[in-house]
């Protein structure tokens, strides 16, 4: 088991999605908003290596920001 303790993952976790072109992202200053696909009550997903594993929602403990999974994803191979 001690193996497992040298295997790297890459977590990212994604509040939401925007399409716009690339014109509009150049004229966009600071404080611009890009509106996202989702709402304020929508739960986050949680990727391992650009994998969905789960879903999560934004925590603030101790003035610390953090995301707590709701539901993990099974796959089945």
């Amino acid at each position: 088991m001690n193996s497992l303790n040298e295997i790297e993952v890459d977590i990212t976790v994604e509040l939401g999605a925007a399409s716009l072109p690339i014109h509009h992202l150049l004229r966009m200053g600071r404080g611009a908003v890009i509106e996202l696909d989702t709402t304020q009550g929508d739960p986050l997903r949680i990727f391992a290596n650009k994998t969905l594993v789960a879903h999560g929602e934004v925590r603030v403990e101790h003035g610390q920001l953090g995301v707590a999974v709701t539901e993990k994803l099974l796959r089945t191979v």
